[in-house]
């Protein structure tokens, strides 16, 4: 199946940049290697999605420092972390900033290629539901201050009469903001709405 995610190589080793490099794109992936750390973050204003493998131990910036400066930049893609087997400590901390996976050297090649293809479904998914978000977002903003309101009594598990006595309205009033919300929020049910407002965290507090 085509994707246009790519998978990003940092190793300080040419030898192993190569060979990974070659196996990533035998099994049909899109490949781009670095030499560094800083080599990858000098590209991240023009950073591809996809997932990230990095070698723990680099010199200039190690892996650990390389996540640490991701994550300030806000770079969400997932990262495996490359390790010998002294190293697994160093890979625990990684594990803790955020990285999805490690790989102890040396590695099965099936091993790599399936924490590989983790890496990027998740990448996938996250996508996905950033989009989602937007859209949500997108919706809210189309409701008037009054649709806002009966959506609020609605999420709080109010009855019509309760928000319209709450609001100073009459229930039929009511009613027809929450027909609009509705269809505004293009949500087909009662529970697709509160999955809504579920993701994009506009849930009342109790």
């Amino acid at each position: 199946m085509a994707t246009s995610a790519v998978v990003h190589l940092i190793d300080d080793d040419e030898g192993v940049r190569q060979s990974l490099a070659f196996l990533l794109a035998t099994a049909g992936h899109a490949v781009r290697v670095y030499e560094s750390a800083p080599a990858f973050l000098e590209t991240v204003a023009d950073h591809q999605p996809g997932c990230i493998i990095s070698d723990v131990r680099m010199p200039v910036m190690d892996g650990l420092e390389l996540q640490r400066r991701l994550r300030l930049l806000g770079v969400q893609s997932p990262m495996i972390i490359m390790t010998g087997h002294a190293d697994v400590p160093l890979a625990v901390e990684a594990m803790k900033l955020g990285a999805v996976d490690f790989i102890e050297k040396p590695f099965d090649e099936e091993r790599l290629l399936s924490a590989i293809a983790i890496a990027l479904a998740r990448q996938s998914k996250d996508e996905r539901l950033e989009v989602e978000v937007a859209q949500i977002e997108s919706r809210l903003k189309s409701l008037s201050g009054r649709e806002r309101d009966v959506l609020a009594g609605v999420l709080a598990g109010h009855a019509n009469k309760t928000i319209a006595f709450d609001l100073g309205l009459s229930p039929r009033t009511v009613e027809v903001h929450r027909a609009n919300v509705m269809t505004k929020m293009a949500a087909m049910n009662l529970s697709e709405l509160v999955r809504m407002a579920v993701a994009v965290q506009v849930m009342p507090t109790r």
